[in-house]
């Protein structure tokens, strides 16, 4: 592994230092976790202070997607501050519009007005808000397994284990299953009675908490953090149909799976899908300046043509993060970043991971597009179960840090969660990079084999 620069470990412990001494880390018990300093970062690769380099198939969380320091839009955010570096949201300001206007061109149907937030979470917020001020109702449906963000309601809708410590309950969130047959809650057997089946799980939830009580049903495109579950064929299609026929509007959450992660602009182009509302942050500028917003359709924005919206931020559309996705989304056109991703995961990462769970006992199933894997590990194939109990910890959770470890020790810097690790690179990965992280997977894999039955 060669580093980028020269290798400097008093300089690194001092980062360190600091941050023991006064960062209070997200989703952590603080005397616990030891982060790694990080020396910088270029492309899909990134480096620490001891000289080792590490190949990023985590894509920071899964928001760099044209990867670290793009010359282009570096430059962009040099520019705009140099011209504009703030100001207040009221006006309007030429770099804010052309953001607007370029995010609307590549949003599906007509979710032509952009409001901005400053990340993913926010996002889903003021989606809410304006579901409910639309429609007049309170209840808000999400899936299980989901991530919507940490904010008060983003986190309720969640339904992963972080929802739990803050689940004091945003009035009327409501979950049920979505489809996922890998692990099907419905003892599903195709995917045609998986999505069959699920969609009349949501219509019998629907019906016994009362269709004039919902605003909203939430979904991920592409559920990302849970697990990379594609959803069947039909299903979006029928959650749709649902939504229409009892004029409950529907959200979706394209913060991961957005700008170009599965070889589309948005996942949703994949199931000819349009939503009411649709969610977006991370990818729109690969996060070099934190941006998020909300793409609203005609109907909706029209409810606050003469009734004000009461929501804002005071960083909303910032000049500097707005610049920042001017310059990403002209990238991806120039550099058909989105046509790369989706030849990535036919070509290279699919073909590869597939034959990795070929030789691996410990792979249960690879599933995924574009540039958005994941691998769920098992301790037995024909059982399913998985490597590590669910939100495991600990003990419970070693076979995964060690899978995790290994993966580094090879360069390869993961994304784990629980029971599987996703294969989550830049989509402008190149297909040699694509194959090193490949090669680094099998031999972390053969780790993980050592746990299986």
């Amino acid at each position: 592994m060669t580093p980028h620069v020269e290798p400097d470990p008093q300089a690194g412990a001092a980062v360190k230092a600091a941050d023991r001494a006064h960062v209070f880390h997200s989703w952590s018990a603080q005397g616990l976790i030891d982060p790694l300093a990080v020396a910088g970062a270029e492309g899909s690769y990134f480096w620490d202070y001891d000289g080792n380099r590490y190949l990023d198939f985590t894509s920071g969380l899964v928001y760099t997607n044209i990867g670290y320091q793009h010359p282009r839009v570096v430059a962009a955010i040099q520019e705009q501050a140099g011209k504009l570096a703030t100001f207040a949201p009221a006006f309007a300001v030429d770099v804010r519009s052309e953001a607007a206007r370029l995010i609307a061109e590549r949003t599906p149907g007509d979710l032509d007005k952009i409001f901005f937030t400053n990340g993913g979470a926010e996002a889903v917020e003021n989606a809410v808000r304006m579901a409910r001020l639309h429609t007049g109702r309170t209840k808000l449906l999400s899936a299980y397994r989901s991530y919507h963000g940490a904010t008060s309601t983003a986190i309720n809708l969640t339904g992963d284990p972080r929802r739990w410590a803050s689940d004091t309950a945003s009035a009327g969130v409501v979950h049920f299953w979505a489809p996922f047959l890998y692990r099907s809650p419905f003892y599903a057997t195709t995917e045609a009675e998986e999505s069959a089946r699920a969609l009349q799980h949501l219509e019998d939830t629907i019906a016994f908490e009362g269709p004039a009580t919902i605003a909203a049903i939430i979904l991920e495109t592409v559920p990302g953090t849970a697990g990379i579950m594609t959803p069947p064929p039909g299903y979006l299609a029928g959650v749709r149909e649902i939504c229409d026929k009892y004029g409950i509007v529907f959200i979706l959450d394209e913060v991961m799976a957005g700008f170009g992660r599965t070889g589309k602009w948005f996942a949703s182009e994949h199931f000819d899908v349009v939503p009411d509302l649709m969610t977006f942050a991370k990818g729109v500028n690969s996060g070099y300046v934190p941006l998020g917003g909300v793409a609203i359709n005609a109907e909706i924005a029209a409810t606050f043509d003469k009734r004000p919206y009461p929501g804002g931020l005071t960083y909303s559309g910032h000049p500097l993060a707005c610049a920042a996705a001017v310059a990403t989304l002209r990238v991806m056109e120039d550099e058909k970043v989105v046509e790369h991703a989706a030849h990535i995961g036919e070509n290279v990462l699919g073909p590869g991971l597939r034959e990795l769970a070929e030789r691996h006992p410990s792979v249960g199933e690879v599933r995924g597009m574009g540039v958005f894997w994941a691998l769920d590990l098992v301790k037995n194939k024909e059982t399913r179960e998985p490597l590590v109990p669910y939100n495991a910890a600990g003990e419970a959770n070693a076979p995964m840090a060690a899978f995790g470890a290994a993966a580094k020790k090879n360069g390869l810097w993961p994304f784990i969660n629980m029971n599987r690790t996703h294969a989550v690179p830049a989509c402008n990965v190149s297909e040699a990079e694509a194959k090193e992280g490949l090669a680094a997977l099998d031999a972390a894999l053969a780790v993980a084999d050592e746990h299986t039955a």
